[in-house]
């Protein structure tokens, strides 16, 4: 069955597989980032995350609202705790260096492998889209993902903002 799957999976899926494994694969080493690219990956990746939910429930009002409960829920949690040990702004270069970790790799990941067990089960049981509980933990589980993407992305800009008003005072 699980050759089935795969033969019957667009080929563009496959690309966007290696495109993000690729992108999530280069953060695992130290790098130095700028602002726009810090930026754009949290909402790159959002936007693959609510187009998850309403590909999948459609417009289902409870869908949304988990979604987005989550969000907020998760993004509380990560911007209670601090950066991670090594992470600075040089306000000069407007450049984020940040160390490595597979946290982004697991993210895109996740909202991946979300999307495409969803698409199969869907195809699969076409009734899972009714059912309450499956739209809204799936739903809830991409706002968790989105919620740590936007939450790692504002740590940063907040250290970009304190770190510019130190040198404006200086």
């Amino acid at each position: 069955m699980l050759m089935q799957i795969l033969l019957h999976t667009p080929k563009w899926v496959f690309g966007l597989f290696a495109l993000l494994l690729w992108l999530g694969a280069r953060q695992l080493t130290a790098t130095s980032l700028g602002m726009s690219r810090m930026t754009l990956m949290p909402i790159v990746m959002g936007g693959l995350s609510i187009y998850g939910v309403a590909s999948a429930f459609g417009d289902s009002i409870v869908s949304l609202l988990a979604w987005a409960a989550v969000v907020f829920a998760t993004l509380a949690l990560v911007l209670q705790r601090g950066l991670p040990a090594g992470t600075r702004y040089d306000a000069a270069a407007r450049r984020f260096h940040v160390a490595g970790t597979a946290v982004p790799l697991m993210l895109m990941m996740g909202i991946f492998f979300t999307k495409y067990i969803v698409g199969v089960l869907l195809v699969m049981h076409p009734g899972l889209m009714h059912q309450p509980n499956f739209a809204t933990g799936i739903s809830a589980l991409y706002g968790a993902f989105t919620g740590i993407f936007i939450g790692r992305a504002i740590r940063l800009w907040r250290l970009a903002m304190r770190t510019e008003s130190a040198v404006l005072a200086a």
